[in-house]
């Protein structure tokens, strides 16, 4: 990638290797003028041009007028086209600001293709994978060595613990084509993270090995990265100002040419077609160099049909609980012990204070109302009112504390002492209360407990699908740890708060989000692409998928936030399990071509297929919806009043280690039939292929109904299963 004003990639070198886009978006700078990114055809390009550069240079200049100045908000700019940036790898064409007219004269260049304004995304915010050093993947893997984790994201604080070089090998891979500098021109105050939102993904995915790390004491363990032998390419497209279109373009474009093998990205753009959608069209450069990405599926659930990311050719992650619980013992005057979920920064003493329940005020929506209460007491608040509001207003209330109803641990800070405890043991409370003279509580604070049950559960926030930007396709794909993950952070940021000002700084902390589960996925992917260096990132995808595990720690299946039966809307094909990603015996591929098959079959236009695909050399001529794809989704329209029956065919490649044979066993949606040939599968060696096809029949009594079931060919010795979700659903 090539940069034009000031923001330029002077990169950071540590242990691992550390990538900055320096310089804030000038984004939306004048009334006058908007950034656009800009598709060319590159075969258009004149002998008179030496480079892309100086081509994309030429056209904008074409286009200047007048010169003119003007002010905004006190700063200067002018009104003539400004180049920003220059793409070569990822996509073909640039990123400008025109005025309206100009962009109507830019249509007119030769090799022209495509041009849509800048876009904001949105940024995604104990050991539950079973990583052992002694069997499975990660000695398999050496630990992720020297795979490059390109991260897309607000930086990183390079002086954190987490990014030491210790044990990593000393020189850096020769595969790296990257610049990374460091001295005076490495700008600190424009380039590192400041939100602490970078360095929380980069350490989690590849973070080295820290002892003793702790959230105030919470969660206190060993911290270290799913692939703590990877190393780290990060580049800052996250800004104050927010995350455009064309520096996440710039960034990929840039990890693509400096040879990274995973790309982390834990943001999104909503609402935005394939061909306008930057990770999209990036990515597909991505995938056919080699690279898997990786993304998050946004923020936005519990309702379906809103993640963003779902995109065929990358892979799309929902977050869920662990079976960890930060905790705190509620201790009532009569001898009654309960668990509650707490992580109150402080180290508190409460201690057989004044337990109030007063209906009138129990909602906790007023601090006006909880002044009223004496401030050593301790309140009750029921489920009436989201916690995160309770705990503020508990807080400006100045009382000594809370005991929250509620099932949600979605909570921000925990800036007063309380705890959450479950509506089913919110009874005996509120009962030893009415019928106590003089009721008392004390709660014990900084405790984690293991084993929770059941976990994981698909989290709340966590999007859903199907996938507004093309529904044919099942996303999620899979579901990794998102809720509460310790990892590294800015000491610069507050980690924590007390009160309603007492900020606490911390080298570590706890967020959630589908941008925790995200990097987990990607040091997978890592951890995968180190062992298996020949497989493709659709081979990679597919391990993950039809190896996840659909079932939590008490055996059944995975529940979602409500309890109820999560579909593959929520979690994909399940939680990843790596190690048995390790040891795939099919996997389910996909070429280049079977993508552009794909975007063939689509009511795109040439020009939007191009901005995808950057060149006519793809074959457009063989058009096909049925992507080889390890999952299946059937959608049909709620107005049907006949049967209908969905077939898809899929092509399976025995990666096992020599001759195998397989039986499917299918479990249908409630409702429908599903039919597999054959049912058996016969492989004669490794790398062998086999087909087969699965029709799926529904019918209108199934209307307005979201079902789903799965099948799963079982090796004849054991040794394998291969699982594949299948989901029927209205197409609302």
């Amino acid at each position: 990638m090539d940069t034009v004003n000031h923001r330029l990639p002077l990169p950071y070198i540590l242990c691992i290797i550390a990538c900055f886009f320096l310089g804030p978006p000038e984004n939306a700078i004048s009334a006058e003028r908007t950034t656009y990114i800009v598709h060319m055809d590159k075969s258009f390009k004149p002998e008179s041009s030496t480079t892309h550069k100086h081509w994309y240079s030429s056209i904008v200049d074409s286009l200047n007028g007048d010169k003119k100045s003007s002010f905004l908000a006190g700063r200067s700019f002018t009104t003539t086209p400004s180049l920003q940036y220059t793409y070569d790898h990822a996509v073909h064409g640039f990123s400008a600001s025109f005025g309206l007219e100009e962009l109507e004269n830019l249509k007119k260049s030769p090799g022209f293709v495509s041009a849509y304004s800048d876009k904001t995304a949105t940024v995604d915010t104990t050991d539950f994978l079973s990583l052992n050093p002694f069997t499975g993947l990660w000695p398999a893997s050496n630990y992720g060595e020297d795979i490059i984790i390109g991260v897309l994201d607000s930086g990183v604080w390079p002086e954190s613990e987490s990014f030491k070089d210790h044990g990593m090998t000393a020189n850096i891979p020769s595969k790296w084509k990257g610049t990374c500098e460091e001295g005076q021109e490495f700008n600190a105050s424009l380039s590192r993270d400041t939100n602490g939102h970078g360095t929380h993904t980069s350490s989690t995915a590849a973070g080295n090995y820290v002892d003793d790390v702790s959230y105030f004491g919470y969660a206190k363990r060993t911290a270290r990265g799913v692939a703590p032998r990877s190393r780290v390419a990060v580049y800052k497209v996250s800004w104050a100002e927010g995350e455009y279109a064309s520096d996440v373009l710039a960034g990929i474009d840039q990890a693509i040419a400096d040879g990274v093998d995973v790309i982390l990205i834990s943001l999104g753009f909503n609402d935005a077609p394939l061909y306008e959608d930057p990770i999209a069209v990036a990515s597909f450069a991505a995938m056919e160099k080699g690279v898997m990405l990786s993304s998050s599926a946004g923020n936005h659930g519990p309702g379906l049909g809103t993640l963003h990311n779902g995109i065929p050719w990358v892979l799309t992650v929902a977050a869920g609980t662990m079976d960890r619980s930060l905790a705190g013992t509620v201790i009532l005057g009569n001898g009654l012990t309960l668990v509650g979920f707490t992580f109150f920064p402080g180290n508190a003493t409460v201690r057989d204070l004044s337990l109030v329940y007063d209906k009138t005020l129990s909602a906790c929506d007023s601090s006006k109302l909880l002044s009223q209460v004496s401030p050593e007491s301790i309140v009750i608040c029921d489920e009436t009112w989201p916690v995160d509001d309770q705990i503020r207003q508990v807080t400006a209330a100045q009382l000594a504390g809370a005991i929250f109803i509620s099932n949600s641990t979605q909570v921000g800070y925990f800036t007063c002492p309380g705890a959450v405890i479950s509506p089913k043991d919110a009874y005996k409370v509120i009962k030893y209360v009415e019928s106590s003279e003089n009721p008392t509580v004390s709660i014990k604070f900084q405790e984690t407990f293991l084993g929770a049950k059941p976990a994981p559960l698909a989290a709340v926030y966590s999007s859903r699908g199907p996938s507004p930007s093309y529904a044919n396709i099942l996303k999620p794909d899979v579901m990794a740890p998102g809720n509460l993950v310790l990892a590294a952070y800015v000491p610069s940021s507050p980690a924590g708060v007390i009160g309603t000002n007492e900020l606490l700084p911390s080298n570590y902390a706890l967020k959630s989000g589908t941008s925790m589960s995200c990097p987990h996925a990607s040091g997978v992917a890592a951890l995968l692409k180190s062992a298996h260096p020949d497989w493709s990132p659709a081979a990679i995808r597919s391990a993950m998928l039809t190896t996840a595990n659909p079932l939590g720690n008490t055996k059944n299946p995975i529940r979602d936030y409500d309890l109820e039966f999560a579909s593959p809307f929520a979690i994909g094909s399940g939680q990843i399990d790596p190690n048995r990603a390790l040891d795939r015996g099919l996997i389910y591929d996909a070429t280049p071509q079977d993508y552009v098959n794909l975007l063939s079959s689509l009511n795109f236009t040439r020009n939007q297929i191009l901005a995808i695909t950057r060149s006519e050399a793809h074959n457009l001529s063989s058009p096909s919806s049925d992507l080889n794809y390890p999952s299946f989704i059937a959608l049909y329209d709620n107005q049907m009043t006949t049967s209908r029956v969905q077939k898809f065919e899929r092509v399976v490649t025995n990666v096992g280690d020599g001759a195998a044979k397989y039986k499917v066993s299918a479990t249908a949606p409630k409702g429908s039939e599903v039919t597999v040939i054959p049912e058996t599968l016969v492989f004669l060696n490794k790398y062998e292929k086999q087909r087969y096809s699965l029709s799926i029949k529904y019918g209108w009594d199934i209307r307005g109904r979201v079902s789903f079931g799965a099948i799963i060919w079982v090796e004849e010795n054991g040794n394998h299963t291969v699982r594949s979700p299948i989901v029927v659903s209205p197409v609302s």
